[in-house]
Protein backbone atom coordinates (compact mmCIF):
# COMPACT_ATOMS: atom_id res chain seq x y z
CA UNK A 1 0.00 0.00 0.00
CA UNK A 2 1.24 3.47 -0.33
CA UNK A 3 0.20 7.26 -0.75
CA UNK A 4 -0.92 7.12 -4.58
CA UNK A 5 -4.88 6.72 -3.25
CA UNK A 6 -4.42 2.58 -3.40
CA UNK A 7 -4.35 3.38 0.90
CA UNK A 8 -1.82 3.56 3.38
CA UNK A 9 -0.84 3.20 7.19
CA UNK A 10 -0.97 6.82 7.70
CA UNK A 11 -4.83 7.33 6.09
CA UNK A 12 -7.43 5.36 7.05
CA UNK A 13 -9.62 3.25 4.28
CA UNK A 14 -12.87 5.45 3.51
CA UNK A 15 -16.44 4.09 3.91
CA UNK A 16 -18.26 4.82 1.03
CA UNK A 17 -22.24 4.24 0.05
CA UNK A 18 -23.42 3.31 -2.91
CA UNK A 19 -26.54 3.72 -4.19
CA UNK A 20 -27.40 2.93 -8.33
CA UNK A 21 -30.61 2.81 -10.27
CA UNK A 22 -33.09 0.18 -10.57
CA UNK A 23 -31.30 -1.53 -14.44
CA UNK A 24 -28.30 -3.25 -14.64
CA UNK A 25 -26.87 -0.85 -17.03
CA UNK A 26 -26.25 1.45 -13.53
CA UNK A 27 -26.05 -2.02 -10.96
CA UNK A 28 -23.13 -3.03 -12.72
CA UNK A 29 -20.92 -0.32 -13.25
CA UNK A 30 -21.76 1.03 -9.57
CA UNK A 31 -20.35 -2.57 -8.84
CA UNK A 32 -17.48 -2.02 -10.49
CA UNK A 33 -16.69 0.98 -9.09
CA UNK A 34 -17.49 -0.59 -6.03
CA UNK A 35 -14.76 -3.34 -6.31
CA UNK A 36 -11.96 -0.69 -7.55
CA UNK A 37 -12.51 1.22 -4.50
CA UNK A 38 -12.21 -2.32 -2.09
CA UNK A 39 -9.26 -3.41 -3.96
CA UNK A 40 -7.75 -0.07 -2.69
CA UNK A 41 -8.99 -1.08 0.82
CA UNK A 42 -11.79 0.91 1.17
CA UNK A 43 -15.09 -0.50 2.72
CA UNK A 44 -18.18 -0.01 0.44
CA UNK A 45 -21.81 -0.46 1.16
CA UNK A 46 -23.88 -1.30 -1.64
CA UNK A 47 -27.31 -0.35 -1.36
CA UNK A 48 -30.00 -2.02 -3.74
CA UNK A 49 -33.20 -3.98 -3.46
CA UNK A 50 -33.07 -8.12 -2.62
CA UNK A 51 -33.48 -9.19 -6.02
CA UNK A 52 -31.53 -7.27 -7.88
CA UNK A 53 -28.80 -8.02 -5.13
CA UNK A 54 -29.46 -11.46 -5.85
CA UNK A 55 -28.64 -11.08 -9.90
CA UNK A 56 -25.55 -9.10 -9.58
CA UNK A 57 -22.54 -11.17 -10.68
CA UNK A 58 -19.83 -12.41 -7.74
CA UNK A 59 -17.42 -10.63 -6.43
CA UNK A 60 -14.45 -10.92 -6.70
CA UNK A 61 -12.67 -12.93 -3.27
CA UNK A 62 -10.05 -11.07 -2.81
CA UNK A 63 -12.26 -7.72 -1.92
CA UNK A 64 -15.77 -9.38 -1.46
CA UNK A 65 -14.43 -8.65 2.90
CA UNK A 66 -15.34 -4.89 2.30
CA UNK A 67 -18.00 -4.78 0.10
CA UNK A 68 -21.28 -5.08 2.45
CA UNK A 69 -24.53 -5.31 0.57
CA UNK A 70 -27.44 -3.63 1.73
CA UNK A 71 -31.05 -4.79 0.45
CA UNK A 72 -34.09 -2.82 1.09
CA UNK A 73 -37.44 -4.26 -0.28
CA UNK A 74 -38.93 -1.82 -2.91
CA UNK A 75 -42.76 -1.39 -1.44
CA UNK A 76 -45.71 -2.14 -2.94
CA UNK A 77 -47.24 0.07 -6.29
CA UNK A 78 -50.37 -0.73 -7.76
CA UNK A 79 -50.08 -2.38 -11.39
CA UNK A 80 -46.27 -3.24 -10.66
CA UNK A 81 -45.53 -6.80 -11.45
CA UNK A 82 -45.01 -9.05 -8.32
CA UNK A 83 -41.33 -9.14 -7.69
CA UNK A 84 -40.19 -6.21 -10.20
CA UNK A 85 -37.24 -4.71 -9.21
CA UNK A 86 -35.42 -3.77 -11.83
CA UNK A 87 -36.35 -2.09 -16.14
CA UNK A 88 -35.39 -5.72 -17.01
CA UNK A 89 -38.60 -6.78 -15.30
CA UNK A 90 -41.07 -4.22 -16.52
CA UNK A 91 -41.95 -2.49 -20.00
CA UNK A 92 -41.19 0.94 -20.37
CA UNK A 93 -44.71 2.05 -20.06
CA UNK A 94 -44.10 0.83 -16.00
CA UNK A 95 -40.83 2.69 -15.39
CA UNK A 96 -42.73 5.51 -13.62
CA UNK A 97 -44.25 3.11 -11.11
CA UNK A 98 -40.86 1.25 -10.60
CA UNK A 99 -40.10 5.17 -10.09
CA UNK A 100 -42.72 5.13 -7.74
CA UNK A 101 -42.25 1.99 -5.75
CA UNK A 102 -37.78 2.99 -6.06
CA UNK A 103 -39.23 6.41 -4.07
CA UNK A 104 -40.60 4.62 -1.47
CA UNK A 105 -37.12 3.52 -0.15
CA UNK A 106 -36.61 7.01 0.84
CA UNK A 107 -37.44 6.54 4.06
CA UNK A 108 -35.37 2.76 4.79
CA UNK A 109 -32.65 4.60 3.30
CA UNK A 110 -32.54 7.54 5.21
CA UNK A 111 -32.87 5.30 8.34
CA UNK A 112 -29.70 2.92 6.78
CA UNK A 113 -27.87 6.34 6.45
CA UNK A 114 -28.65 7.89 10.15
CA UNK A 115 -27.96 4.33 11.54
CA UNK A 116 -24.42 3.87 10.15
CA UNK A 117 -23.80 7.45 11.45
CA UNK A 118 -24.45 6.86 14.89
CA UNK A 119 -22.92 3.27 15.21
CA UNK A 120 -20.16 3.26 17.29
CA UNK A 121 -17.91 0.93 15.62
CA UNK A 122 -16.13 3.68 13.52
CA UNK A 123 -18.63 2.56 10.45
CA UNK A 124 -19.74 6.19 9.61
CA UNK A 125 -19.52 6.33 5.77
CA UNK A 126 -17.45 9.28 4.46
CA UNK A 127 -19.21 9.52 1.30
CA UNK A 128 -22.69 8.90 -0.65
CA UNK A 129 -22.37 8.10 -3.87
CA UNK A 130 -25.83 8.40 -5.70
CA UNK A 131 -27.48 7.53 -9.23
CA UNK A 132 -28.66 10.85 -11.34
CA UNK A 133 -32.10 11.27 -10.24
CA UNK A 134 -31.98 10.02 -6.35
CA UNK A 135 -33.17 13.53 -4.93
CA UNK A 136 -34.09 11.73 -1.46
CA UNK A 137 -30.66 10.29 -0.79
CA UNK A 138 -28.79 12.95 -1.61
CA UNK A 139 -31.50 14.74 0.49
CA UNK A 140 -30.57 11.84 3.27
CA UNK A 141 -27.09 12.98 3.03
CA UNK A 142 -27.40 16.40 4.01
CA UNK A 143 -29.81 15.82 6.40
CA UNK A 144 -26.80 13.23 8.52
CA UNK A 145 -23.90 15.44 6.91
CA UNK A 146 -22.11 13.01 4.83
CA UNK A 147 -20.70 14.75 1.64
CA UNK A 148 -22.35 13.47 -1.63
CA UNK A 149 -20.93 12.32 -4.96
CA UNK A 150 -23.83 12.84 -7.67
CA UNK A 151 -22.94 9.73 -10.18
CA UNK A 152 -23.09 10.70 -14.31
CA UNK A 153 -22.66 7.47 -16.11
CA UNK A 154 -22.24 9.32 -19.27
CA UNK A 155 -20.18 10.86 -21.89
CA UNK A 156 -18.44 14.14 -20.99
CA UNK A 157 -19.70 15.28 -24.65
CA UNK A 158 -23.21 14.40 -23.40
CA UNK A 159 -23.40 15.97 -20.24
CA UNK A 160 -22.29 19.16 -21.06
CA UNK A 161 -24.41 20.13 -24.08
CA UNK A 162 -27.47 18.82 -21.76
CA UNK A 163 -26.56 20.62 -18.53
CA UNK A 164 -25.58 23.86 -20.45
CA UNK A 165 -27.62 23.91 -23.55
CA UNK A 166 -25.71 24.59 -27.00
CA UNK A 167 -24.94 27.70 -26.11
CA UNK A 168 -21.47 29.57 -27.78
CA UNK A 169 -19.34 28.70 -24.57
CA UNK A 170 -20.42 25.51 -25.14
CA UNK A 171 -19.83 24.98 -28.56
CA UNK A 172 -16.28 26.46 -28.29
CA UNK A 173 -15.33 24.71 -25.70
CA UNK A 174 -15.85 20.97 -26.82
CA UNK A 175 -14.99 21.65 -30.23
CA UNK A 176 -15.46 18.71 -33.00
CA UNK A 177 -17.66 16.97 -30.17
CA UNK A 178 -20.33 19.23 -30.32
CA UNK A 179 -22.23 17.44 -32.82
CA UNK A 180 -23.40 15.31 -30.33
CA UNK A 181 -25.78 18.36 -29.09
CA UNK A 182 -27.55 18.35 -32.40
CA UNK A 183 -30.50 16.30 -32.33
CA UNK A 184 -32.94 15.27 -35.38
CA UNK A 185 -36.40 16.12 -34.09
CA UNK A 186 -38.06 13.01 -33.15
CA UNK A 187 -34.87 13.21 -30.68
CA UNK A 188 -36.08 16.57 -29.56
CA UNK A 189 -39.49 16.02 -28.98
CA UNK A 190 -38.70 12.88 -26.62
CA UNK A 191 -36.32 15.00 -24.32
CA UNK A 192 -39.44 17.23 -23.90
CA UNK A 193 -40.59 14.34 -21.56
CA UNK A 194 -37.85 15.28 -19.29
CA UNK A 195 -39.33 18.80 -18.36
CA UNK A 196 -43.06 17.05 -18.37
CA UNK A 197 -44.38 16.12 -15.25
CA UNK A 198 -45.38 12.75 -14.66
CA UNK A 199 -47.04 10.50 -12.06
CA UNK A 200 -44.54 10.59 -9.56
CA UNK A 201 -45.34 14.58 -9.05
CA UNK A 202 -41.62 15.51 -10.66
CA UNK A 203 -40.22 15.84 -13.75
CA UNK A 204 -36.59 14.05 -14.46
CA UNK A 205 -34.96 17.23 -14.99
CA UNK A 206 -36.70 18.09 -11.09
CA UNK A 207 -34.80 14.94 -9.79
CA UNK A 208 -31.81 15.60 -11.58
CA UNK A 209 -31.79 19.30 -10.36
CA UNK A 210 -32.47 18.37 -6.72
CA UNK A 211 -29.63 15.64 -6.78
CA UNK A 212 -27.30 18.20 -8.07
CA UNK A 213 -27.76 21.02 -5.76
CA UNK A 214 -27.76 18.76 -2.50
CA UNK A 215 -24.48 16.97 -3.99
CA UNK A 216 -20.64 18.15 -3.00
CA UNK A 217 -18.98 16.01 -6.52
CA UNK A 218 -20.02 15.32 -9.75
CA UNK A 219 -18.64 11.83 -11.10
CA UNK A 220 -18.25 11.39 -14.95
CA UNK A 221 -17.76 7.71 -16.19
CA UNK A 222 -15.11 9.44 -19.37
CA UNK A 223 -11.35 10.40 -18.92
CA UNK A 224 -9.35 13.18 -20.62
CA UNK A 225 -7.92 10.40 -22.71
CA UNK A 226 -11.42 9.04 -24.40
CA UNK A 227 -13.01 13.33 -24.89
CA UNK A 228 -9.82 15.86 -24.11
CA UNK A 229 -11.94 18.86 -24.96
CA UNK A 230 -15.32 17.78 -23.08
CA UNK A 231 -13.35 16.62 -20.34
CA UNK A 232 -10.94 19.97 -20.35
CA UNK A 233 -14.52 22.31 -20.53
CA UNK A 234 -16.48 20.18 -17.86
CA UNK A 235 -14.48 21.18 -14.75
CA UNK A 236 -17.93 21.96 -12.68
CA UNK A 237 -21.77 22.08 -12.56
CA UNK A 238 -23.17 24.39 -11.37
CA UNK A 239 -20.39 24.97 -9.29
CA UNK A 240 -19.74 20.94 -8.13
CA UNK A 241 -16.44 20.41 -8.89
CA UNK A 242 -16.26 17.38 -11.50
CA UNK A 243 -14.14 14.24 -11.47
CA UNK A 244 -13.40 11.43 -14.10
CA UNK A 245 -13.82 7.77 -13.11
CA UNK A 246 -12.64 6.75 -16.84
CA UNK A 247 -14.55 4.39 -18.32
CA UNK A 248 -14.58 1.67 -16.35
CA UNK A 249 -14.17 -1.22 -19.02
CA UNK A 250 -15.39 -5.14 -18.44
CA UNK A 251 -12.57 -7.41 -18.17
CA UNK A 252 -11.99 -8.61 -21.89
CA UNK A 253 -11.74 -12.53 -20.67
CA UNK A 254 -15.64 -12.58 -20.98
CA UNK A 255 -17.17 -11.69 -17.80
CA UNK A 256 -17.54 -14.06 -14.50
CA UNK A 257 -19.77 -17.21 -14.89
CA UNK A 258 -20.19 -17.82 -18.32
CA UNK A 259 -20.82 -21.18 -19.30
CA UNK A 260 -19.03 -22.16 -22.31
CA UNK A 261 -22.02 -24.02 -23.48
CA UNK A 262 -24.02 -20.94 -23.69
CA UNK A 263 -25.84 -21.14 -27.00
CA UNK A 264 -25.24 -18.14 -28.39
CA UNK A 265 -21.40 -18.52 -28.16
CA UNK A 266 -21.99 -22.04 -29.64
CA UNK A 267 -24.06 -20.55 -32.56
CA UNK A 268 -21.11 -18.74 -32.67
CA UNK A 269 -18.10 -21.27 -32.08
CA UNK A 270 -20.05 -22.83 -35.78
CA UNK A 271 -19.40 -19.66 -37.97
CA UNK A 272 -16.56 -18.95 -40.06
CA UNK A 273 -13.68 -17.33 -37.23
CA UNK A 274 -12.75 -14.51 -40.04
CA UNK A 275 -15.03 -11.77 -38.46
CA UNK A 276 -18.00 -12.27 -40.19
CA UNK A 277 -21.10 -11.95 -38.02
CA UNK A 278 -22.98 -8.53 -36.93
CA UNK A 279 -23.84 -9.00 -33.43
CA UNK A 280 -27.09 -7.16 -33.02
CA UNK A 281 -27.89 -5.79 -29.21
CA UNK A 282 -30.39 -2.73 -28.95
CA UNK A 283 -30.51 -3.28 -25.05
CA UNK A 284 -32.35 -4.21 -22.35
CA UNK A 285 -34.85 -1.42 -21.44
CA UNK A 286 -36.42 0.25 -24.18
CA UNK A 287 -37.18 -2.49 -27.23
CA UNK A 288 -38.26 -1.54 -30.72
CA UNK A 289 -41.73 -1.49 -31.15
CA UNK A 290 -42.74 -4.30 -33.78
CA UNK A 291 -43.06 -2.88 -36.81
CA UNK A 292 -39.56 -1.69 -36.40
CA UNK A 293 -38.66 -4.71 -35.15
CA UNK A 294 -40.27 -6.25 -38.58
CA UNK A 295 -38.12 -3.43 -40.46
CA UNK A 296 -34.84 -4.42 -38.75
CA UNK A 297 -35.13 -8.21 -39.24
CA UNK A 298 -36.03 -7.72 -43.06
CA UNK A 299 -32.96 -5.03 -43.27
CA UNK A 300 -30.68 -8.03 -41.85
CA UNK A 301 -31.95 -10.74 -44.22
CA UNK A 302 -31.41 -8.34 -47.06
CA UNK A 303 -28.12 -7.00 -46.00
CA UNK A 304 -26.71 -10.85 -46.81
CA UNK A 305 -25.18 -10.57 -43.52
CA UNK A 306 -24.58 -13.29 -40.97
CA UNK A 307 -25.74 -12.24 -37.64
CA UNK A 308 -26.68 -13.12 -33.90
CA UNK A 309 -29.58 -10.91 -32.37
CA UNK A 310 -29.88 -10.76 -29.06
CA UNK A 311 -33.63 -9.63 -28.89
CA UNK A 312 -35.54 -8.10 -26.35
CA UNK A 313 -39.56 -8.88 -27.00
CA UNK A 314 -41.97 -5.83 -27.50
CA UNK A 315 -44.70 -5.45 -24.82
CA UNK A 316 -47.89 -6.64 -25.77
CA UNK A 317 -46.79 -8.80 -28.77
CA UNK A 318 -47.11 -12.90 -29.82
CA UNK A 319 -44.22 -14.63 -29.95
CA UNK A 320 -45.57 -15.49 -33.12
CA UNK A 321 -45.86 -11.87 -34.74
CA UNK A 322 -42.40 -10.72 -33.44
CA UNK A 323 -40.24 -11.18 -36.40
CA UNK A 324 -41.81 -11.15 -40.34
CA UNK A 325 -43.48 -15.05 -40.93
CA UNK A 326 -40.78 -16.77 -42.32
CA UNK A 327 -37.71 -14.56 -41.06
CA UNK A 328 -36.31 -17.44 -39.30
CA UNK A 329 -36.61 -20.37 -41.59
CA UNK A 330 -35.27 -17.80 -44.69
CA UNK A 331 -32.31 -16.97 -42.26
CA UNK A 332 -31.47 -20.11 -40.43
CA UNK A 333 -28.35 -20.64 -42.35
CA UNK A 334 -26.82 -17.40 -41.30
CA UNK A 335 -28.10 -16.42 -38.41
CA UNK A 336 -29.65 -16.66 -34.95
CA UNK A 337 -31.83 -15.07 -33.08
CA UNK A 338 -32.25 -15.11 -29.25
CA UNK A 339 -34.84 -13.51 -26.85
CA UNK A 340 -33.44 -14.83 -23.53
CA UNK A 341 -30.41 -13.61 -21.62
CA UNK A 342 -26.88 -13.41 -23.78
CA UNK A 343 -23.31 -13.26 -22.44
CA UNK A 344 -22.67 -9.92 -24.21
CA UNK A 345 -18.70 -9.80 -23.34
CA UNK A 346 -18.28 -12.98 -24.24
CA UNK A 347 -20.04 -12.42 -27.73
CA UNK A 348 -18.12 -9.09 -28.69
CA UNK A 349 -14.93 -11.19 -27.34
CA UNK A 350 -15.52 -14.16 -29.92
CA UNK A 351 -13.34 -13.96 -33.20
CA UNK A 352 -16.00 -14.70 -35.48
CA UNK A 353 -17.59 -10.65 -34.63
CA UNK A 354 -17.20 -8.20 -36.63
CA UNK A 355 -19.37 -5.68 -36.02
CA UNK A 356 -22.01 -4.31 -33.53
CA UNK A 357 -25.11 -3.55 -34.59
CA UNK A 358 -25.76 -1.29 -31.10
CA UNK A 359 -28.52 0.97 -29.34
CA UNK A 360 -25.18 3.12 -28.21
CA UNK A 361 -26.04 3.16 -24.74
CA UNK A 362 -22.56 4.01 -23.20
CA UNK A 363 -22.19 0.65 -21.63
CA UNK A 364 -22.25 -0.89 -24.89
CA UNK A 365 -20.49 1.68 -26.80
CA UNK A 366 -17.36 1.27 -24.61
CA UNK A 367 -17.73 -2.79 -24.69
CA UNK A 368 -18.17 -2.87 -28.29
CA UNK A 369 -15.14 -0.60 -28.69
CA UNK A 370 -13.39 -2.94 -26.04
CA UNK A 371 -13.14 -5.05 -28.53
CA UNK A 372 -12.23 -2.92 -31.56
CA UNK A 373 -15.38 -3.42 -33.34
CA UNK A 374 -16.92 -0.70 -35.70
CA UNK A 375 -20.31 0.35 -34.95
CA UNK A 376 -23.91 0.09 -36.49
CA UNK A 377 -25.88 2.91 -34.71
CA UNK A 378 -29.60 2.60 -33.99
CA UNK A 379 -29.91 4.60 -31.14
CA UNK A 380 -33.66 4.18 -29.29
CA UNK A 381 -33.73 7.00 -26.79
CA UNK A 382 -31.72 9.24 -23.83
CA UNK A 383 -28.50 9.41 -24.38
CA UNK A 384 -28.14 6.95 -27.17
CA UNK A 385 -28.64 9.64 -29.99
CA UNK A 386 -25.79 11.91 -28.34
CA UNK A 387 -23.50 9.20 -28.06
CA UNK A 388 -23.99 7.74 -31.80
CA UNK A 389 -23.34 11.30 -32.92
CA UNK A 390 -20.26 11.25 -31.29
CA UNK A 391 -19.18 7.81 -32.34
CA UNK A 392 -20.40 8.90 -36.24
CA UNK A 393 -17.89 12.01 -35.32
CA UNK A 394 -14.88 10.09 -34.47
CA UNK A 395 -15.40 7.27 -37.71
CA UNK A 396 -15.79 4.16 -35.96
CA UNK A 397 -19.15 3.23 -37.77
CA UNK A 398 -22.20 4.91 -39.26
CA UNK A 399 -26.07 5.72 -38.23
CA UNK A 400 -28.96 3.90 -39.79
CA UNK A 401 -30.33 6.38 -41.69
CA UNK A 402 -34.13 7.75 -39.70
CA UNK A 403 -37.01 10.11 -40.52
CA UNK A 404 -36.50 13.38 -38.88
CA UNK A 405 -40.25 13.65 -37.59
CA UNK A 406 -40.70 10.06 -36.15
CA UNK A 407 -38.00 8.02 -36.13
CA UNK A 408 -38.50 5.72 -38.29
CA UNK A 409 -36.35 3.52 -40.21
CA UNK A 410 -36.31 1.55 -43.13
CA UNK A 411 -35.11 -2.04 -44.09
CA UNK A 412 -33.17 -0.91 -47.02
CA UNK A 413 -31.32 1.62 -45.33
CA UNK A 414 -30.51 -1.32 -42.22
CA UNK A 415 -29.08 -3.03 -45.00
CA UNK A 416 -27.06 -0.47 -46.24
CA UNK A 417 -25.54 0.28 -42.88
CA UNK A 418 -25.03 -3.38 -42.48
CA UNK A 419 -22.95 -3.71 -45.53
CA UNK A 420 -21.20 -0.38 -45.60
CA UNK A 421 -19.21 -0.81 -42.19
CA UNK A 422 -19.27 -5.43 -41.64
CA UNK A 423 -18.89 -6.51 -45.32
CA UNK A 424 -17.59 -3.44 -47.71
CA UNK A 425 -14.09 -3.68 -47.58
CA UNK A 426 -13.35 -0.14 -48.62
CA UNK A 427 -16.05 1.09 -45.56
CA UNK A 428 -14.94 -1.69 -43.16
CA UNK A 429 -11.05 -1.62 -42.88
CA UNK A 430 -11.65 2.33 -42.12
CA UNK A 431 -14.10 1.71 -39.31
CA UNK A 432 -12.11 -0.90 -38.08
CA UNK A 433 -8.98 0.73 -38.28
CA UNK A 434 -10.51 3.50 -36.20
CA UNK A 435 -12.48 1.39 -33.56
CA UNK A 436 -8.87 0.13 -33.07
CA UNK A 437 -7.52 3.31 -32.16
CA UNK A 438 -10.58 3.79 -29.81
CA UNK A 439 -10.26 0.45 -28.39
CA UNK A 440 -6.70 1.48 -26.88
CA UNK A 441 -7.99 3.96 -25.04
CA UNK A 442 -10.94 1.65 -23.50
CA UNK A 443 -8.28 -1.00 -23.05
CA UNK A 444 -5.80 1.14 -21.29
CA UNK A 445 -6.39 -0.11 -17.62
CA UNK A 446 -4.00 1.93 -15.78
CA UNK A 447 -5.73 5.08 -17.06
CA UNK A 448 -8.82 4.39 -15.65
CA UNK A 449 -7.17 2.85 -12.34
CA UNK A 450 -5.77 6.89 -12.49
CA UNK A 451 -8.73 7.93 -12.85
CA UNK A 452 -10.20 5.98 -9.38
CA UNK A 453 -7.02 7.58 -8.01
CA UNK A 454 -7.82 10.90 -8.70
CA UNK A 455 -11.54 10.50 -7.13
CA UNK A 456 -10.07 9.32 -3.91
CA UNK A 457 -7.70 11.66 -3.82
CA UNK A 458 -10.61 14.17 -4.40
CA UNK A 459 -12.56 11.97 -1.93
CA UNK A 460 -10.00 12.55 1.07
CA UNK A 461 -9.12 15.89 0.49
CA UNK A 462 -12.42 17.66 0.10
CA UNK A 463 -13.48 20.80 2.29
CA UNK A 464 -16.98 21.89 2.14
Amino acid sequence: MDDDGHGSSSSSPLHVVICPWLAFGHLLPCLDIAERLASRGHRVSFVSTPRNIARLPPVRPAVAPLVDFVALPLPHVDGLPEGAESTNDVPHDQFELLREAFDGLAAPFSEFLRAACVDGAGSRPDWLIVDTFHHWAAASAVQNKVPCVMLLLGAATVIAAWATGVSEHTADAVGKERSAAEAPSFETERRKLMITQNASGMTVAERYFLTLTRSNLVAIRSCAEWEPESVAALTTLAGKPVVTLGLLPPSPEGGRGVSKEDAAVRWLDAQPANKSVVYVALGSEVPLRAEQVHELALGLELSGARFLWALRKPSGVPDADILPPGFEERTRDRGLVVTGWVPQISVLAHDAVAAFLTHCGWNSTIEGLLFGHPLIMLPISSDQGPNARLMEGRKVGMQVPRNESDGSFTREDVAAMVRAVAMEEDGRRVFTANAKKMQEIVADGACHERCIDGLIQQLRSYKA
